[in-house]
This record gives C-alpha cells, sequence and structure tokens, in this order.
C-alpha cells in the first residue's frame, strides 16, 4: 500500500539540456545526443531507485517537452511551419508545429527509452504519453478542420504507440490531459471516450494525469486567479470514476483543491500529488504524509499512490531529487503507522 510514484518527468542533466526550462534546446547533436539521454535515462532510474520512489519512470529525459516528444515522430505534422499561439484556452502562448496531413506515426516513437528502462530496472515501470486532448491543445490545424476529428486520429496513434510500450514490459501507461482541468465540458463529451480510444485493448494499468500546470509563471499567476477553492476536479471525476481508466492523478500539495473531492473517484486508483512542483522549499516527510493522511479520509490505502503534482522538468535538479526523496520518507511515515512496514 502507499506505493509512490512521479507524475512523469524529471529535470535534465546540464550536460543534455538547458536547465530549468520546460522547452529545453538539446546541449547535443546526433550520435552524442543518442548517447547522452541514454546516460540521462540510467541516471533517472537510478536517482528514483535510491529516493525509494517504487513505481518509476524514464523521467522523459529523451524528449524536450512532453507533447512535442511525441509529435517528433509523427508524419502529417511540420515542424518547420510554427505559429505562435494560446495554449490551455490561452494561459499562455508556445510556438506549436502544424498538422499538414494525414496522421501517421513514422515508426516506434518511445521504444528507445522504454526497452531502456525496463532492462535496467526491476520496479514497476510507468510510461507516460500525452493525452488526445492535451495534444490538439498544442498543435495548430491546417488539415482536419475539426478538432474532435484530430483528436480522434491522434488517440488511435497513442493507442498504437502504447500496445507497443506496453508488450515491452511497462506496467502502467499514464496519458497526460492537464487540458482536462481547462475544458472541463469537452472532457464530458468527447475527452474521455478519446482517452478510451487512447487505451483500447491494454492489459497493463492504464492512468490519466490532471493537474493545474507545471511550476512556470504563467501557471502561478492563473493559480492565483482560481479564488479560496479549486473545483474544476468536481466538474470531471464523476465522469472520470465512470470510466475505464484505472487511475487518476492530480494536484493537492499546497493547493486549495477541497480534499473532499477525491470520493467523487470512487473505484479508481488515486495518485494523490503530494509534492509541490511549484515551490522551491522542499516538503518535509511530515508534510508529505499529513497530505497522504487527508487524502485516506477519501480514499482507502490500498487504491492510493503517494505521487508529485505534475512533472519536474522545469526544477532544478537538486531539488527536484531532495523531493523525491521526502515524498518516499512522508509515505513511509504513513505505511508505519498503518502497520504495514
Amino acid at each position: 500500500m502507499l506505493e509512490t510514484t512521479i507524475a512523469g518527468s524529471l529535470p535534465k542533466p546540464a550536460w543534455l539540456a538547458e536547465t530549468n526550462k520546460l522547452w529545453p534546446q538539446w546541449r547535443q547533436e546526433g550520435e552524442a545526443l543518442v548517447e547522452a539521454k541514454r546516460d540521462a535515462t540510467l541516471l533517472a532510474l537510478k536517482e528514483q531507485e535510491d529516493a525509494g520512489i517504487d513505481i518509476v519512470t524514464d523521467g522523459e529525459q529523451a524528449r524536450q517537452h512532453f507533447v512535442h516528444g511525441f509529435l517528433e515522430r509523427i508524419d502529417g505534422i511540420d515542424f518547420g511551419r510554427r505559429v505562435r499561439m494560446g495554449i490551455r484556452n490561452n494561459r499562455y502562448e508556445a510556438e506549436v508545429p502544424t498538422v499538414t496531413g494525414a496522421l501517421k506515426r513514422k515508426g516506434p516513437v518511445h521504444a528507445f527509452e522504454a526497452k531502456l528502462a525496463r532492462a535496467h530496472t526491476t520496479r514497476r515501470l510507468k510510461f507516460t504519453l500525452p493525452g488526445p486532448m492535451t495534444i490538439v491543445d498544442t498543435i495548430t490545424d491546417a488539415h482536419y478542420g475539426d478538432k474532435v476529428t484530430m483528436a480522434m486520429a491522434f488517440a488511435r496513434l497513442l493507442n498504437e504507440e502504447a500496445r507497443e510500450l506496453a508488450a515491452i514490459g511497462v506496467d502502467v501507461i499514464q496519458f497526460d490531459e492537464p487540458a482536462f482541468n481547462v475544458y472541463m465540458d469537452e472532457v464530458k463529451t468527447w475527452g474521455i471516450e478519446a482517452l478510451h480510444v487512447a487505451a483500447d485493448g491494454l492489459k497493463c494499468k492504464t492512468a490519466v494525469h490532471i493537474c493545474y500546470g507545471y511550476g512556470i509563471k504563467a501557471n502561478i499567476e492563473w493559480k492565483k486567479s482560481l479564488g479560496a477553492e479549486w473545483r474544476q476536479y468536481e466538474e470531471i471525476f464523476p465522469a472520470l470514476a465512470a470510466s475505464r481508466i484505472d487511475q487518476v492523478s492530480l494536484e493537492c500539495a499546497n493547493s486549495r483543491v477541497p480534499i473532499e473531492l477525491l470520493s467523487l473517484l470512487k473505484g479508481k486508483d488515486v495518485l494523490v500529488g503530494a509534492i509541490d512542483v511549484a515551490s522551491d522549499k522542499v516538503e518535509t516527510p511530515e508534510q508529505v504524509a499529513a497530505t497522504i493522511r487527508s487524502a485516506m479520509k477519501y480514499v482507502p490505502p490500498e487504491r492510493l499512490y503517494p505521487c508529485t503534482n505534475c512533472g519536474m522538468a522545469p526544477l532544478d535538479r537538486r531539488l527536484a531529487i531532495a523531493k523525491l526523496w521526502a515524498l518516499a520518507a512522508g509515505a513511509a511515515i504513513v505505511r508505519t503507522e498503518l502497520g504495514l512496514v
């Protein structure tokens, strides 16, 4: 019970990419870049294991960005035709590529890092993919002319990729959908349906990650505008509880999410965010334990997985590693209290 995991990403070493950036430029090229990605992936695994994280990830070390890292291996997308546009309901701007033709994978996208991670850890392995709704919110369309049609096309490609990752030995496949906290009506009308397409036929655990975003300035400012209570989850959790997705990953630490909203996820595993990725302060183990105890009032411990609020890609690397240790130590406190160790 109370097995720890992370939302997905970890900061990249300075010898691999620019630091403290969400969209970093690589420091290497060609074969040197491939080797650097390999080394960084192994290091991310080791750091998680040393910290005591139970269900590890590749740290997303081999991709520049959680969405565009997938898109780079998709035909029908022109990265030379970039558009600067508002994403997440215009919360902030990003330079995004353009869909110019029918979408098709050029081949396996993340098999390299998945095989590498699977070969070098005996712990359960989680792998993250961008969700269909978040992809269409992070790209511009000059081909399909309909957002839902394009989302379903991406969902089918994600399903191809996910099935291959599961065959490699990935234990949990997580679809990252920060857009679910922005377009709540669309989540219910087609977002969850697109997730079902992406997860179709998978025998491994499936998860969806929903949060209030990375710890970047635009997200921090947006959070300040949300008022005394953040109740976006309330609109979508009942629909997710009725979905075929096994796990829901969400933000709790230092947030204004009413903890009782977790009761709306009855029957699901809950990856409760107990680490604030928008803070440069390392949580104490007792603070992590307090978040877990609060969540246990609404989620049975056998369904609770202490986690980070979101990915940690933009953070200082030493800070992120310290937060991993705090996460594991806090979970250990509660496991001891429950007589599990």
